[in-house]
């Protein structure tokens, strides 16, 4: 099964990036937009993952949780890769706790690797966004990145992390495996815990 970890963000925040991409839709029939349903921020792609590491995920993950507080994103400005003049991606930014954000991106994705699921970009500098739309050969969304660049979203919390099965295809469809919460927000200016302390399983 194909799987990845993600955060799921709330629904009124969603809404707010649904309105302000809404209208760049029909100039750009070119690039396959994703859905409103269907955006969520990656910590982790696996892949392919048998059914053996499938099962052995959710304690990892569980694991992984437990030990990060939730903490504060926003969306904010965009970007495309590689490229605006040639891109593949046209994503939204984040912005706040984007530290928090990429140690646990690492703690999940050490836990898939002790699982048997390793992703197949670990080791890779971890770059949060969200994909609003994908080209089908290298296109030129300069213009979409600057229209989109003065985008602010609301703040909201990061809780929780899901562990979704996506089936591909032209309308791409997921299903959440699993969900496990974060715990609460530390005061300002503690220290996170050290990335998979104590798992040494």
């Amino acid at each position: 099964m194909r799987l990845f970890i993600a955060i799921a963000p709330p629904a009124a925040v969603l809404g707010e990036l649904e309105a302000v991409a809404a209208p760049l839709r029909p100039g750009r029939p070119d690039l396959r937009w994703t859905r409103h349903d269907a955006w969520h921020i990656t910590l982790a792609f696996l892949g392919q993952v048998d059914d053996v590491a499938a099962g052995r995920l959710a304690p990892r993950l569980e694991r992984a949780a437990r030990r990060h507080s939730s903490f504060s994103l926003s969306f904010s400005g965009a970007g495309a890769f590689p490229s605006g003049a040639r891109a593949r991606v046209l994503w939204i930014g984040l912005r706040g706790d984007i530290r928090a954000l990429a140690s646990l991106a690492e703690s999940v994705s050490a836990g898939a690797r002790r699982a048997g699921a390793p992703p197949p970009d670990e080791g890779r500098q971890f770059r949060p966004h969200l994909t609003l739309a994908r080209c089908r050969a290298p296109a030129d969304v300069s213009p979409l990145v600057t229209a989109l660049t003065g985008f602010t979203g609301a703040p909201w919390t990061a809780e929780e992390i899901h562990l979704i099965r996506s089936y591909p295809g032209p309308r791409p469809a997921y299903e959440t495996f699993g969900r496990w919460t974060l715990g609460p927000q530390r005061p300002a200016g503690a220290e996170p815990r050290s990335v998979d302390q104590g798992d040494k399983h």
